[in-house]
Parts: C-alpha cells; structure tokens; sequence
C-alpha cells in the first residue's frame, strides 16, 4: 500500500501483492478496480457494476424515467442499468433485459438471452413488454483493440443496430440513449437520429471515467411514423 495525507485525512491506495501471472494491462486493471470509488459506492448500494452510477447521472440530467414506464435494456449484462430501469419504472412498469451472454435474474424484470439484431430477439422483446418501449437503453460497446479509428468504427455500427432497434419498438415520444465514443456520432447516424427525434444531445456522466473515450447519445421525443424510413 502507498499513503498520502491530505488536510489530516489519509488516503490510501491499494496495491495488488503479487503481479505473478498477470499482464501489465491486467494488473492495471484490476489495481484501478480496487481503488475506484464508484466501484465502492455500486457495491454498497447494492448496485450490479459502476456502470448504474452513469445512467442515474443521465437521468439526472436529462430525466429519462417516469414511473410505469416500458424499457428494454440492450446489452444488460451484468445488470446495473436494469436495476436502475426497475426502480425508477416502479411495480406497474415493464423492463425487458437482452443480452447476448447468460445474465442472472433481477427481481422485477424480465431478462432474455439473445442477440438484438436478430428478429426473434426483437419479437420477444415486444412480446414480453406486452407493447411498445417508452425508453431503450444501450450500453453495448465492442472489445477495444486500442486502435482508435477501429474501436470508433466498431462502436458506430453497434448504435447503429440499436437505434433502428429502437425505431422498431419505441412508441412516439419515447427515448433512446447509447454509448458512443469521443468523436460523437457520424454525421449519417446523427442526421438520422436527429430526423426520428426531436432533440438529440451528447453527453459525458461524472461516472465515466476520464480516461475513458466513451460518452453517450441521447435522443427525446420519437417521432414515430413521422419522418422514419419504412
């Protein structure tokens, strides 16, 4: 451990013992794991990951939820957005949970193991809103390969996916958010986004970290049939 005073307070940061077996990136990792404070704050709230913290900033900010609100959840896995999705839609809301990899239950919602892009994704997602989403959520981001025009590339063809997703479950009026990278969205999906909504915002939450790349879309107010491609 290393130790530093500030203002009589001691603050501590946790080294791992022994690196024996791990890569440097690893080791880097998991030592940023132990001393980030949205990681201790998820854990003492109960939260599934750091990632719950993002989302109730973004709602925060841009008031996504209402109380008996449909929601999917795109890319749940390991589940802190749904969490977030179930408190905040209350016990007459609806909140479907898709991902590609197996997710432990979460009490009030229904979690489904599937890829969004294919079509018995899609219908089962509807069928177990019993009708239209008010809000799709997307937190889905490719492996990184540390190639920045790559990964920006990479990114953008899966909000790509989500957001004609959205366009295919959401009613009108209703939300989508996805995670995007620094660069913003490209102009063709941004053109899209800001034909089917009516706003769309970028944004960074406090919670993402600062030497992260990532940052969010938010699109309000779909305007359904109304200037959408058939």
């Amino acid at each position: 451990m290393t130790e530093s005073r500030n203002g009589g307070q001691r603050n501590v940061a946790t080294r791992l013992r022994t690196a024996k077996g791990r890569s440097t990136a690893s080791q880097r990792w998991l030592e940023r794991q132990l001393n980030d404070p949205y990681v201790k704050a998820a854990k003492a709230a109960g939260w599934r990951s750091r990632a719950a913290f993002k989302i109730l900033e973004l709602d925060e900010r841009f008031k996504l939820f209402r109380p008996n609100q449909r929601i999917v959840d795109l890319g749940a896995a390991p589940g802190g957005w749904t969490q977030v999705a179930v408190k905040r839609a209350g016990e007459r809301g609806k909140v479907v949970a898709l991902d590609i990899l197996p997710m432990d239950p979460i009490a009030g919602a229904i979690v489904l193991q599937g890829d969004f892009n294919e079509e018995a994704a899609e219908q089962a997602v509807l069928d177990a809103l019993d009708g239209p989403a008010d809000l799709v959520l997307s937190d889905i981001a490719p492996n990184t390969t540390g190639h920045n025009a790559t990964d920006h590339i990479r990114i953008l063809a899966l909000v790509e996916l989500a957001a004609d997703f959205a366009r295919k479950v959401l009613s009108p009026g209703g939300a989508f958010v996805a995670k995007v990278f620094q660069g913003g969205t490209e102009r063709d999906l941004l053109a899209g986004l800001k034909r089917d909504y009516a706003l769309v915002r970028h944004a960074k939450p406090p919670a993402s970290r600062k030497d992260s790349a990532e940052m969010y879309v938010v699109a309000q107010g779909f305007r359904g049939g109304q200037g959408t491609e058939s």
